[in-house]
């Protein structure tokens, strides 16, 4: 295939490269032409940040941008080529925000995140497919399936769910780290030796339910460890993390008393 791409950021950095090994990349667009061109030199295509200037004899465009610039991008991109295969790769935005403006509307949703400094183990990462048409669903199945072994046909109300709960697993949980870092960095603790907590905590999850696998003091119910806990966050002047400290503490109380 031939695949031009809009948008030159970390999800369209993964995906242009690991398509490059099984097709085309032809285009790169992006508002700032340095960034189009730095992608595009590594998968040896072109860099544009004119739309116009889209090649027309391509067979798939992927929108990989955030999710408010979606929108334009699509109205802009289907002037120039009205009857090629267009997809984002948004985990919350609705299939209608392009087929309201683009027949050969799709989703390529990878569930994962991304970063520049990390490669991504495409065979184990989920990809979501959705189209507005039967014949572009299985086009798309196929170019998923080139990349990973674990492929699904969601809506855009089961993807968003999956979004939302992707935020609570990956982004809030990451945030915890940030925090419990700030902690120990503090008092001029290694917040590598949390590294084995962290990772049995992590694969505990893979097989179990995560609230049965739930430990603590707040799930102990345990208010003199809380309180102490609170009083070195007062104490420390991090008003911020005793009130989600707090919030965290009372939501783990309130389902452990509903699941007894």
């Amino acid at each position: 295939m031939r695949i031009s791409f809009m948008g030159a950021g970390r999800v369209a950095h993964h995906l242009a490269h690991v398509l490059s090994q099984h097709h085309k990349i032809v285009q790169i667009y992006s508002r700032t032409l340095a960034t189009a061109q730095t992608l595009a030199a590594q998968v040896k295509a072109t860099a544009t940040m004119n739309i116009e200037e889209l090649n027309p004899e391509i067979d798939l465009v992927i929108i990989a941008v955030s999710d408010q610039a979606i929108a334009s991008i699509i109205s802009n991109v289907h002037q120039q080529l009205p009857h090629v295969l267009i997809v984002h790769t948004s985990g919350s935005t609705d299939i209608e925000v392009l087929a309201q403006i683009h027949a050969r509307a799709g989703v390529f949703y990878p569930l994962q995140t991304f970063s520049l400094e990390r490669q991504i183990n495409w065979s184990d990462t989920p990809i979501f497919v959705e189209a507005k048409s039967e014949d572009d669903l299985v086009l798309l199945a196929e170019l998923a399936n080139q990349l990973s072994s674990h492929i699904y046909s969601y809506t855009s109300a089961q993807r968003l769910s999956l979004h939302l709960a992707a935020v609570f697993a990956c982004n809030f949980s990451n945030y915890c780290y940030d925090m419990a870092k700030q902690i120990v960095d503090a008092q001029h603790v290694d917040f590598s030796l949390l590294y084995p907590l962290i990772l049995e905590t992590a694969n505990k999850v893979l097989n179990n339910d995560p609230k049965q696998m739930q430990t603590g003091p707040a799930m102990r119910g345990d208010q003199n460890i809380l309180n102490m806990h609170e009083q070195m966050l007062q104490k420390a002047q991090r008003e911020d993390l005793k009130n989600i400290y707090q919030l965290m503490s009372q939501q783990i109380l309130q389902s452990h008393a509903t699941q007894s």
